[in-house]
Protein backbone atom coordinates (compact mmCIF):
# COMPACT_ATOMS: atom_id res chain seq x y z
CA UNK A 1 0.00 0.00 0.00
CA UNK A 2 1.43 3.30 -1.40
CA UNK A 3 0.17 6.06 1.31
CA UNK A 4 2.29 8.89 -0.10
CA UNK A 5 1.61 10.18 -3.39
CA UNK A 6 1.83 13.28 -5.02
CA UNK A 7 3.18 15.82 -5.58
CA UNK A 8 -0.33 17.21 -6.49
CA UNK A 9 -1.05 21.07 -7.36
CA UNK A 10 -3.45 22.46 -5.20
CA UNK A 11 -5.86 25.54 -5.99
CA UNK A 12 -5.42 26.76 -2.44
CA UNK A 13 -2.10 25.23 -0.86
CA UNK A 14 -0.14 24.80 -4.12
CA UNK A 15 2.18 22.30 -4.31
CA UNK A 16 0.95 19.30 -1.96
CA UNK A 17 2.43 15.83 -0.45
CA UNK A 18 -0.31 13.67 -0.29
CA UNK A 19 -0.72 11.39 2.90
CA UNK A 20 -3.61 9.03 2.47
CA UNK A 21 -4.32 7.21 6.22
CA UNK A 22 -7.54 5.09 4.96
CA UNK A 23 -8.37 2.40 2.82
CA UNK A 24 -9.96 3.43 -0.73
CA UNK A 25 -13.74 4.86 -0.64
CA UNK A 26 -13.99 4.76 3.53
CA UNK A 27 -16.18 7.14 4.37
CA UNK A 28 -18.96 8.24 6.66
CA UNK A 29 -20.82 10.35 3.63
CA UNK A 30 -21.39 9.80 0.13
CA UNK A 31 -21.45 12.79 -1.63
CA UNK A 32 -23.61 12.96 -5.05
CA UNK A 33 -20.58 15.42 -6.30
CA UNK A 34 -17.17 13.72 -5.07
CA UNK A 35 -14.51 13.03 -7.51
CA UNK A 36 -13.65 9.20 -6.61
CA UNK A 37 -17.38 7.89 -7.24
CA UNK A 38 -19.79 6.26 -4.49
CA UNK A 39 -18.36 5.33 -1.56
CA UNK A 40 -18.27 1.75 -1.12
CA UNK A 41 -17.35 1.31 2.98
CA UNK A 42 -19.49 3.34 4.94
CA UNK A 43 -18.08 3.17 8.31
CA UNK A 44 -18.35 5.71 11.23
CA UNK A 45 -15.81 3.70 13.30
CA UNK A 46 -12.76 5.22 13.78
CA UNK A 47 -9.25 2.43 14.14
CA UNK A 48 -5.98 2.46 12.87
CA UNK A 49 -6.07 0.79 9.28
CA UNK A 50 -2.86 0.97 8.97
CA UNK A 51 0.11 0.83 11.52
CA UNK A 52 1.27 4.53 12.03
CA UNK A 53 4.82 3.54 11.53
CA UNK A 54 4.11 1.98 8.15
CA UNK A 55 2.62 5.40 6.56
CA UNK A 56 5.83 7.63 8.78
CA UNK A 57 7.98 5.98 7.16
CA UNK A 58 6.95 6.56 3.38
CA UNK A 59 6.65 9.95 3.98
CA UNK A 60 10.50 9.82 5.23
CA UNK A 61 11.52 8.48 2.33
CA UNK A 62 9.99 10.80 0.14
CA UNK A 63 11.42 13.44 1.86
CA UNK A 64 15.00 11.84 2.20
CA UNK A 65 14.65 11.32 -1.59
CA UNK A 66 13.08 14.35 -3.28
CA UNK A 67 13.88 17.09 -0.14
CA UNK A 68 10.97 19.24 1.06
CA UNK A 69 11.80 21.70 -1.46
CA UNK A 70 9.92 19.92 -4.04
CA UNK A 71 6.19 20.63 -1.38
CA UNK A 72 4.67 23.37 0.00
CA UNK A 73 2.33 21.95 2.16
CA UNK A 74 2.01 18.08 3.74
CA UNK A 75 -1.62 17.30 2.96
CA UNK A 76 -3.59 14.57 5.24
CA UNK A 77 -6.19 13.39 2.98
CA UNK A 78 -6.98 10.24 0.68
CA UNK A 79 -9.69 8.46 -1.06
CA UNK A 80 -12.12 9.23 1.75
CA UNK A 81 -12.54 10.38 5.35
CA UNK A 82 -9.55 10.86 6.92
CA UNK A 83 -10.45 11.63 10.14
CA UNK A 84 -11.60 7.75 10.80
CA UNK A 85 -7.66 7.21 11.16
CA UNK A 86 -6.67 6.94 14.39
CA UNK A 87 -3.96 8.03 16.07
CA UNK A 88 -3.73 11.27 13.77
CA UNK A 89 -1.60 12.58 17.14
CA UNK A 90 1.33 10.19 16.44
CA UNK A 91 1.15 10.64 12.71
CA UNK A 92 1.53 14.55 12.93
CA UNK A 93 4.16 14.55 15.68
CA UNK A 94 5.92 12.13 13.38
CA UNK A 95 5.42 14.66 10.08
CA UNK A 96 6.87 16.91 11.79
CA UNK A 97 10.21 15.80 12.48
CA UNK A 98 10.64 15.35 9.00
CA UNK A 99 9.53 18.53 7.53
CA UNK A 100 9.27 22.04 8.45
CA UNK A 101 6.30 22.34 6.28
CA UNK A 102 2.91 22.87 7.43
CA UNK A 103 0.88 19.81 8.07
CA UNK A 104 -2.78 20.58 6.60
CA UNK A 105 -5.72 18.38 7.42
CA UNK A 106 -8.75 17.90 4.52
CA UNK A 107 -11.60 16.56 6.51
CA UNK A 108 -15.47 16.57 5.39
CA UNK A 109 -15.95 17.95 9.09
CA UNK A 110 -18.07 15.42 10.07
CA UNK A 111 -16.51 14.31 13.47
CA UNK A 112 -15.52 17.09 15.33
CA UNK A 113 -18.06 17.17 17.47
CA UNK A 114 -15.94 14.41 18.89
CA UNK A 115 -13.47 15.47 21.69
CA UNK A 116 -10.92 12.20 20.94
CA UNK A 117 -10.59 13.64 17.37
CA UNK A 118 -10.03 17.66 18.42
CA UNK A 119 -7.27 16.20 20.87
CA UNK A 120 -6.08 14.14 17.60
CA UNK A 121 -5.42 17.21 15.55
CA UNK A 122 -4.91 19.63 17.63
CA UNK A 123 -1.25 19.86 16.04
CA UNK A 124 -2.44 20.38 12.53
CA UNK A 125 -1.72 24.16 11.39
CA UNK A 126 -4.52 24.01 8.93
CA UNK A 127 -7.88 22.05 8.91
CA UNK A 128 -9.83 22.27 6.10
CA UNK A 129 -13.45 21.06 6.96
CA UNK A 130 -16.35 21.47 4.24
CA UNK A 131 -19.63 22.69 4.62
CA UNK A 132 -21.85 22.23 1.93
CA UNK A 133 -25.69 21.98 3.57
CA UNK A 134 -27.61 24.10 5.94
CA UNK A 135 -30.11 21.84 7.47
CA UNK A 136 -30.95 18.42 7.58
CA UNK A 137 -32.98 18.04 4.49
CA UNK A 138 -30.03 19.37 2.67
CA UNK A 139 -27.08 17.26 4.27
CA UNK A 140 -29.48 14.25 3.44
CA UNK A 141 -29.21 15.09 -0.59
CA UNK A 142 -25.55 16.60 -0.90
CA UNK A 143 -23.34 14.44 1.40
CA UNK A 144 -25.94 11.56 1.79
CA UNK A 145 -23.87 10.63 5.26
CA UNK A 146 -24.03 8.11 7.53
CA UNK A 147 -27.89 7.30 9.29
CA UNK A 148 -26.70 7.94 12.76
CA UNK A 149 -25.09 11.24 11.62
CA UNK A 150 -27.39 13.82 12.45
CA UNK A 151 -26.60 17.76 10.87
CA UNK A 152 -27.03 19.78 14.11
CA UNK A 153 -24.48 17.45 15.82
CA UNK A 154 -21.89 17.94 13.20
CA UNK A 155 -22.60 21.57 12.65
CA UNK A 156 -22.48 22.37 16.34
CA UNK A 157 -19.04 20.67 16.25
CA UNK A 158 -17.60 22.75 13.35
CA UNK A 159 -18.64 25.67 15.49
CA UNK A 160 -17.19 24.46 18.65
CA UNK A 161 -14.50 23.64 16.96
CA UNK A 162 -13.27 26.35 14.61
CA UNK A 163 -13.52 28.48 18.45
CA UNK A 164 -11.10 26.28 20.36
CA UNK A 165 -8.77 25.52 17.77
CA UNK A 166 -5.22 27.06 17.76
CA UNK A 167 -4.45 26.92 13.99
CA UNK A 168 -6.14 28.23 11.15
CA UNK A 169 -9.34 26.92 9.64
CA UNK A 170 -10.17 27.07 6.25
CA UNK A 171 -13.96 26.70 5.17
CA UNK A 172 -15.09 25.09 1.95
CA UNK A 173 -18.21 25.30 0.62
CA UNK A 174 -18.98 22.89 -2.57
CA UNK A 175 -21.85 24.64 -4.68
CA UNK A 176 -23.74 22.18 -6.91
CA UNK A 177 -26.38 23.02 -9.58
CA UNK A 178 -30.34 23.12 -8.34
CA UNK A 179 -28.92 21.28 -4.83
CA UNK A 180 -27.78 24.51 -2.59
CA UNK A 181 -26.71 27.52 -4.58
CA UNK A 182 -30.04 29.27 -5.39
CA UNK A 183 -30.55 32.35 -3.27
CA UNK A 184 -32.44 31.25 -0.57
CA UNK A 185 -29.80 28.65 -0.44
CA UNK A 186 -26.64 30.87 -0.26
CA UNK A 187 -28.65 32.93 2.44
CA UNK A 188 -29.11 29.67 4.80
CA UNK A 189 -25.23 29.02 3.92
CA UNK A 190 -24.34 32.79 5.10
CA UNK A 191 -25.73 32.28 8.45
CA UNK A 192 -24.64 28.87 9.26
CA UNK A 193 -20.82 30.45 8.21
CA UNK A 194 -21.61 33.54 10.48
CA UNK A 195 -21.10 31.62 13.39
CA UNK A 196 -17.69 29.49 12.44
CA UNK A 197 -14.60 31.15 13.69
CA UNK A 198 -12.61 30.50 9.91
CA UNK A 199 -9.67 32.74 8.37
CA UNK A 200 -10.76 32.10 4.81
CA UNK A 201 -13.85 30.69 2.63
CA UNK A 202 -13.66 28.93 -0.63
CA UNK A 203 -16.09 28.27 -2.78
CA UNK A 204 -15.80 25.21 -4.57
CA UNK A 205 -17.90 23.16 -8.07
CA UNK A 206 -17.66 19.51 -9.02
CA UNK A 207 -14.99 20.38 -11.10
CA UNK A 208 -14.02 16.48 -12.32
CA UNK A 209 -16.31 14.20 -12.71
CA UNK A 210 -19.14 13.42 -9.79
CA UNK A 211 -20.33 10.03 -8.16
CA UNK A 212 -24.02 11.13 -9.90
CA UNK A 213 -25.05 12.29 -13.41
CA UNK A 214 -26.97 15.12 -13.09
CA UNK A 215 -24.39 16.96 -10.82
CA UNK A 216 -24.05 20.27 -12.28
CA UNK A 217 -21.42 23.36 -11.90
CA UNK A 218 -23.51 26.79 -10.78
CA UNK A 219 -23.41 29.40 -13.54
CA UNK A 220 -20.76 32.33 -13.22
CA UNK A 221 -23.80 34.82 -12.08
CA UNK A 222 -24.50 32.41 -8.92
CA UNK A 223 -20.73 31.75 -8.68
CA UNK A 224 -20.02 35.50 -8.55
CA UNK A 225 -23.09 36.54 -6.35
CA UNK A 226 -22.25 33.60 -3.64
CA UNK A 227 -18.71 34.86 -3.51
CA UNK A 228 -20.54 38.39 -2.53
CA UNK A 229 -22.66 36.78 -0.14
CA UNK A 230 -20.16 34.49 1.85
CA UNK A 231 -17.48 36.45 1.59
CA UNK A 232 -15.81 33.86 -0.81
CA UNK A 233 -12.68 33.43 -2.60
CA UNK A 234 -14.04 31.05 -6.04
CA UNK A 235 -11.42 28.39 -6.74
CA UNK A 236 -13.68 26.55 -9.37
CA UNK A 237 -10.67 26.67 -11.99
CA UNK A 238 -8.62 23.68 -12.51
CA UNK A 239 -4.82 23.89 -10.93
CA UNK A 240 -1.88 24.79 -13.08
CA UNK A 241 -0.66 20.87 -14.12
CA UNK A 242 2.75 20.35 -11.99
CA UNK A 243 2.72 16.84 -10.75
CA UNK A 244 5.43 14.90 -9.29
CA UNK A 245 5.72 11.14 -8.16
CA UNK A 246 7.87 9.11 -6.58
CA UNK A 247 7.20 5.70 -8.53
CA UNK A 248 9.38 4.04 -11.07
CA UNK A 249 7.25 3.19 -14.02
CA UNK A 250 4.23 5.30 -16.06
CA UNK A 251 1.81 2.96 -14.69
CA UNK A 252 2.32 3.00 -10.83
CA UNK A 253 2.70 6.37 -10.90
CA UNK A 254 -0.95 7.47 -12.68
CA UNK A 255 -2.41 4.67 -10.34
CA UNK A 256 -1.32 6.06 -6.91
CA UNK A 257 -2.55 9.95 -7.35
CA UNK A 258 -5.76 8.74 -9.82
CA UNK A 259 -7.16 6.31 -6.54
CA UNK A 260 -7.13 9.84 -4.51
CA UNK A 261 -7.10 12.70 -7.66
CA UNK A 262 -8.63 12.11 -11.27
CA UNK A 263 -6.51 13.09 -13.67
CA UNK A 264 -7.51 14.81 -17.27
CA UNK A 265 -5.99 13.00 -20.10
CA UNK A 266 -4.18 16.16 -20.77
CA UNK A 267 -2.38 16.04 -17.15
CA UNK A 268 -1.43 12.75 -17.37
CA UNK A 269 0.12 12.91 -20.91
CA UNK A 270 2.11 15.84 -19.41
CA UNK A 271 2.71 14.09 -16.42
CA UNK A 272 4.21 10.98 -18.22
CA UNK A 273 6.35 12.60 -20.91
CA UNK A 274 8.12 14.90 -18.41
CA UNK A 275 9.01 11.79 -16.69
CA UNK A 276 9.05 9.02 -18.66
CA UNK A 277 10.03 10.82 -21.88
CA UNK A 278 7.99 10.76 -25.45
CA UNK A 279 5.89 8.10 -26.12
CA UNK A 280 5.14 6.90 -22.97
CA UNK A 281 1.89 8.53 -21.97
CA UNK A 282 1.15 6.63 -25.74
CA UNK A 283 1.82 3.13 -24.17
CA UNK A 284 -0.11 3.45 -21.23
CA UNK A 285 -2.86 4.95 -22.00
CA UNK A 286 -2.82 1.44 -24.32
CA UNK A 287 -2.58 -0.47 -21.05
CA UNK A 288 -5.81 0.89 -19.73
CA UNK A 289 -7.99 -1.32 -21.95
CA UNK A 290 -6.71 -4.43 -19.94
CA UNK A 291 -7.56 -2.94 -16.69
CA UNK A 292 -10.89 -2.94 -14.87
CA UNK A 293 -9.88 -0.90 -12.03
CA UNK A 294 -9.44 2.68 -13.97
CA UNK A 295 -12.84 4.35 -15.10
CA UNK A 296 -13.15 6.88 -18.16
CA UNK A 297 -15.23 9.77 -17.97
CA UNK A 298 -15.72 12.74 -19.89
CA UNK A 299 -17.09 15.68 -18.20
CA UNK A 300 -17.22 19.56 -19.66
CA UNK A 301 -15.79 19.01 -22.18
CA UNK A 302 -12.64 16.69 -20.88
CA UNK A 303 -11.80 13.49 -20.40
CA UNK A 304 -10.85 12.10 -17.01
CA UNK A 305 -9.47 9.48 -15.36
CA UNK A 306 -10.25 8.15 -12.02
CA UNK A 307 -9.96 4.93 -9.93
CA UNK A 308 -12.73 2.40 -9.22
CA UNK A 309 -12.76 -0.36 -6.91
CA UNK A 310 -13.30 -4.00 -8.06
CA UNK A 311 -15.69 -5.76 -5.78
Amino acid sequence: MTHVYGVVPSRRLGRSLGVSTIPFKTCNYSCIYCQLGRTTNMTNTRTSFYPPGEIINQVRDFVNEKGDESFDVVTVVGEGEPTLYRPLDQLAEAIRKLTFKPLVLITNGSLLFDEDLRDEISGFDIVMPTLDAYDQESFRCINRPLGKLEYEEVYEGLVDFSRKFDGELWLEVMLVKGYNDDEESLMLLKERISRVKTERVYINVPARPPAEDGVKIPDIATLKLARELLGATSIENMPVSNFLSRESDAESTVIEIIKRHPMSQEDIESLLRSRFGPGSAEVFFEKLSSRGDVERCEYVGKIFYRYRSIL
